[in-house]
């Protein structure tokens, strides 16, 4: 080994960040077991999960690392909302510390009574623009 003890200790204390991922991976996102055979399959689930765990530490970054990746997993998740026919969309989830961090991070809000189908469109804009 090249490396000096103080580096390899560094290395070292980093690499509990590396086996948090996978297990955030394999448990939190669920993206196991997988049964695929095609290489532009198992490429394609990858990238999904590479990408679900960039947002996900972007998110736990933005939001100062202040909620457990569980919290912020099932936040995410339960964020849903029913679409009223030529109406709008309307908030199908319980406003929370969490939820209302991630509004005011993110810039909008979807807890209003009723989002407006224009207003959606603004915010899904919006967040092709962060991208």
């Amino acid at each position: 080994m090249e490396n000096t003890p103080e580096e390899i200790v560094r290395i070292n204390q980093r690499r509990w960040e590396i086996e948090e991922s996978f297990r955030i991976l394999k448990s939190e996102m669920r993206t196991r077991p997988v049964f695929l055979q095609k290489d532009g399959r198992i490429k394609a689930h990858f990238l999904v999960c590479f990408l679900s765990l960039l947002s996900y530490r972007l998110i736990e970054k933005k939001i100062d690392e202040s909620a457990t990746c569980c919290e912020i997993i099932q936040t995410l998740r339960d964020m849903s909302v029913l679409e009223a026919t030529n109406e709008g969309y309307i908030p199908n989830y319980t406003r929370t510390d969490l939820t209302d961090r991630l509004h005011e991070i993110f810039g909008f809000r979807t807890d209003a009574e009723i989002v407006t189908i224009q207003k959606m469109k603004k915010i899904l804009k919006q967040v092709k623009k962060h991208k």
